[in-house]
């Protein structure tokens, strides 16, 4: 492609004159002429348009390479090897551009072309996409992103550690969110079809009118920020990767908090222990036990079956509270709850004492265990509590995997070489059926070991 590699030199000297015209006047403290001015303008027309071209001849280098590799992997069936011996195509496995450990930073280089209009960093970038498309195209990953694909090494770093703060987030019934829109709304039945036994032949039979209602859950935001020196971003040695990282940890976890507890005011989500019409098991005991903690959990088992007609799906729960089980005897100093590895007679359940998953299940229900469960509840704020549900009622309509959707650079202290990284993503929550939800609370659960 040695039109491709000419239009991106052209371009490089577009940027470096751009550049000496600026700082040419900057150096002798005035405005631009006249004829710098126009002169600045043609070339930013002149830029515009060799960038468009370079995209399509990009576009096209990436067309003709994943042809190659097509026809290479066709070949590669091809039972008559000596007939296409003479037109062999090599495929190599090239690096990705950004890739973990590699020589460059993507999140640097996102500044670079951004701010510093670099055309090596907007190369690399659109290098970058071209591998994107070839190496994500199925899933449609690059739609989740505006425009620009995070890198999969990046991306795997930064949901992997939002795990821990996200159990609950995990949990529930998770949907893509819609491409447009404050609000998603969702019907629900409140009135269903009668029938009845026809009284004889001939006879009127049953018939009401289905009604429904419209439920509405916002679209709320969740972002965070860091202002970083021009110095670290520019001299240091993936610092923005490791923002990055602990943005998207405290996106997971806020969000996550919220989702379990949030207020639903300021922009907040409306947590599902605040949700009208969830059943509710309320019990205040002085001298709690776990033998009892298990009964209420059951009870609340059996509420959400009864006026849902189905089991629940999981029970979630704070950390504490599961050690609290795993650690409760009976009267004979026998555990109530053993781990995976081992059967009892008298046990209540099986599971681990810790674990990011599934911890093990009370009554065949599975338990999850979350940190942002809160345990500041009741009057005496030294309470946790207990969530039993149908996962497949409790939605949260999230952008792409759950991580946050975009990082951004906005140069936004220049006088002070400062630069702002923004992390930020949507989501949507909603407990379509409140019948599906218990909630155990009380005094009870105050007991720790």
């Amino acid at each position: 492609m040695q039109l491709l590699d000419q239009l991106v030199a052209e371009r490089d000297e577009i940027s470096t004159t751009q550049t000496g015209l600026v700082e040419r006047a900057a150096e002798e403290a005035r405005d631009l002429t006249e004829s710098e001015d126009t002169n600045l303008k043609d070339l930013s027309a002149r830029a515009v348009a060799l960038d468009e071209r370079i995209g399509e001849l990009r576009s096209i280098q990436v067309s003709n390479l994943e042809a190659a590799r097509l026809k290479a992997e066709v070949a590669g069936t091809d039972d008559a090897p000596e007939e296409r011996a003479a037109g062999r195509i090599t495929v190599t496995d090239e690096p990705l551009t950004y890739r973990d450990g590699g020589e460059f930073s993507f999140f640097q280089d996102m500044y670079r072309a951004q701010v510093l209009s670099d055309p090596s960093a907007q190369q690399r970038i659109a290098r970058h996409q071209s591998e994107m498309d070839i190496e994500y195209r199925a899933d449609g990953t690059s739609s989740n992103w505006a425009g620009l694909v995070i890198p999969s090494y990046a991306v795997s770093l930064a949901v992997k550690k939002s795990q821990a703060g996200r159990n609950f987030a995990n949990a529930c019934r998770r949907l893509p969110l819609p491409d447009s829109g404050l609000t998603v709304n969702v019907s629900r039945i409140t009135t269903s079809s009668s029938v009845a036994a026809q009284s004889s032949e001939n006879a009127a039979i049953s018939e009401t009118t289905i009604d429904d209602t419209l439920m509405s859950a916002t679209v709320a935001t969740y972002a965070g920020a860091q202002d970083i020196s021009r110095q670290a971003l520019e001299r240091g040695d993936r610092i923005d990767e490791m923002i990055y990282e602990d943005l998207s940890l405290s996106y997971a976890t806020n969000l996550t908090a919220d989702l379990l507890d949030g207020p639903g005011t300021s922009g907040r989500h409306t947590g599902i222990l605040r949700v009208s019409g969830i059943g509710d098991v309320d019990t205040d005991d002085g001298s709690p036990t776990g033998y009892e903690t298990w009964q209420k959990i059951v009870k609340g088992i059996g509420t959400v079956a009864g006026a849902k007609f189905l089991q629940p799906t999981v029970i979630v729960m704070a950390p504490r509270r599961w050690s609290y089980l795993v650690g409760s005897l009976d009267s004979q100093n026998r555990p109530l709850l053993t781990p995976n590895t081992q059967l009892g007679t008298n046990v209540i359940g099986v599971g681990d004492a810790a674990g990011i998953n599934a911890v093990g299940n009370i009554a065949g229900v599975p338990v999850i265990v979350d940190g942002n469960m809160p345990t500041d509840l009741g009057a005496g704020s030294d309470e946790d509590a207990v969530v039993v549900m149908r996962a497949d009622d409790v939605l949260l309509w999230e952008n792409g995997d759950g991580a946050p959707m975009l990082a951004r650079y906005d140069s936004v202290g220049s006088a002070n070489l400062t630069i702002k990284i923004v992390s930020y993503g949507y989501s949507a929550f909603m407990v379509r059926d409140p019948n599906s939800v218990c909630k155990c609370h009380g005094t009870l659960y105050n007991a720790v070991l």
